[in-house]
């Protein structure tokens, strides 16, 4: 008997990969409910303050949209089979490494996804993990050979 498994898509949000992998699971025949956090930038950062009021510090904007973001991230990793996050080739990511923390501490099935350039400086990160993939498509086959597809 088949089920539908729930996969978390965390991480970089200028590229598609996000798109790449729900795209492939979609034509292998997956049957996956994918969920992400909000990937619209400005949203993201100033949900707290459009819905909790300005603030004058900088500090305490970022911390209202950080806490008010954490409701949805934690709950979806929570309940995702798997957690996938992707580590792009620019910017300091520390939420995508804190959603591989958390992900992990809560016993969740961890894959990464990052270029070969990041292997160094992420091999704490990937040694929790329990796949690393270079390519989208790579995701896809790891979900497609665990799925029993």
């Amino acid at each position: 008997m088949s089920r539908q498994w729930k996969v978390y898509l965390s991480g970089e949000i200028h590229t598609d990969w996000r798109e790449q992998i729900m795209d492939g699971c979609r034509k292998a025949g997956l049957d996956i409910r994918f969920d992400a956090p909000v990937t619209d930038h400005e949203a993201s950062d100033l949900c707290g303050v459009r819905i909790l009021g300005e603030e004058e510090k900088k500090f305490w904007e970022d911390r209202k949209g950080a806490g008010v973001n954490a409701i949805r991230t934690q709950t979806l990793i929570r309940e995702a089979d798997v957690v996938v996050v992707r580590f792009g080739p620019k910017y300091k990511q520390w939420n995508a490494a804190f959603d591989a923390g958390y992900a992990s501490a809560l016993g969740k099935a961890l894959i990464t996804l990052h270029d070969e350039e990041h292997n160094h400086a992420l091999k704490e990160v990937d040694a929790a993990a329990l796949a690393t993939a270079a390519e989208p498509a790579q995701v896809v086959e790891i979900l497609q050979y665990v799925m029993g597809a």
